[in-house]
């Protein structure tokens, strides 16, 4: 990976920050403070710089754009982008906007947390496949073609018909692969996932995911799903995410079965993190409670929860949060056996890589 390698034996020296000299991706995550009212627009704190900097993080795939709601896709999506490509602007000496790999590595260089920009939803496309154009000339890269729900390019994980890939959806994916935008399959059914996997002329992602052989959930992957992915050179990021247990409290040692488990299916190369959250921790869960279970009901009414969220089930992993969360991922997988060449692949070398295959340098 050249400018992306690191020394295995620095990683592992006793005492060392196993992170120095990574590269670590999160595939899908975030630049907030849940501690804070959401704001009206972007925006990050010294709190959330210092955490994302202490982290390691060298990028973050950020959600912006439409997800769900009442507000116009389109018009709300392209106010966010220039948004964020404001914020960006407004922190020069923290923030760093990626549009290639080449960008990873100078922000890894030059100690700033790049931002790469990605939407959770493709409905803002409407009835035109060319505004993919349109995003990408803005700077977004990555594009995930559902959420939760139906829209008019297929099903999303928990609509129970699980329709495929339509022909307004491989005409989206047509612009995407055009535009050298990855196309992401998190939260999609089965079939969307498969078709467009196969119907895709670059390889796909899944930047946030768990696997549904080890916890039956509709937000899981099938391993199906997971192989065919790899096998056409794609990427799969595995979340931190309370679907990794049937019980709905993740912990740190599901995160790491479920990253082992899609190692085996899809090979080292194809493995990464997604974690869909940040690096600033929650400071009281207690009073955390009553915002988490009024998200809930909101998410209820709009009806894109999923199975397996309640409002008792933190959206994060209690004992893999915070600042620290990677390096004690990083000795959580060492002291099951694994390699430092492996662990480095999975916090960020296998989306290197697939960001060069997709992006180009």
């Amino acid at each position: 990976m050249g400018a992306f390698a690191a020394s295995p034996a620095a990683a592992t020296a006793a005492g060392a920050d196993p992170l120095a000299g990574l590269t670590v991706i999160n595939a899908l995550g975030g630049l907030n403070d849940p501690n804070l009212d959401e704001p009206p627009r972007a925006a990050v704190t010294p709190r959330i710089l210092r955490d994302a900097c202490a982290s390691g993080t060298t990028a973050v795939n950020v959600t912006i754009g439409f997800v769900a709601g009442a507000m116009e896709p389109f018009q709300h999506s392209v106010s966010e982008v220039a948004q964020w490509q404001a914020l960006i602007r407004r922190h020069p000496r923290d923030l760093m906007l990626i549009l290639s790999t080449a960008d990873i590595a100078r922000a890894k260089a030059e100690k700033k947390v790049g931002v790469i920009l990605g939407f959770q939803n493709a409905a803002m496309m409407g009835e035109d496949a060319s505004r993919v154009d349109i995003f990408a000339d803005m700077g977004v890269r990555v594009i995930q073609l559902t959420y939760n729900l139906r829209n008019q390019l297929g099903d999303g994980s928990i609509v129970p018909e699980g329709r495929g890939l339509t022909d307004f959806g491989r005409a989206v994916i047509d612009r995407l692969n055009a535009n050298r935008v990855m196309v992401d399959l998190s939260h999609s059914g089965r079939q969307i996932c498969l078709d467009a996997a196969r119907y895709s002329k670059q390889p796909i992602s899944i930047n946030h995911t768990g696997c549904r052989a080890l916890t039956d959930l509709p937000r899981n992957k099938t391993d199906e799903e997971l192989k065919l992915v790899a096998d056409r050179g794609g990427f799969v990021g595995i979340y931190f995410m309370p679907f990794l247990n049937l019980s709905g409290h993740a912990r740190a040692v599901d995160v790491v079965a479920h990253i082992e488990h899609a190692l085996n299916v899809c090979g080292e190369d194809h493995v990464g993190i997604g974690t869909d959250g940040g690096t600033t921790p929650i400071d009281d869960l207690d009073k955390y409670a009553e915002a988490l279970r009024k998200e809930h009901e909101d998410r209820k009414a709009k009806g894109i929860a999923a199975p397996g969220e309640r409002a008792d089930t933190h959206p994060f992993v209690d004992d893999l949060r915070g600042p620290d969360q990677f390096r004690k991922l990083y000795r959580l997988l060492a002291a099951r056996g694994h390699k430092p060449a492996r662990i480095e692949k999975v916090l960020g070398l296998n989306f290197v890589r697939y960001g060069r295959d997709v992006w180009g340098a």
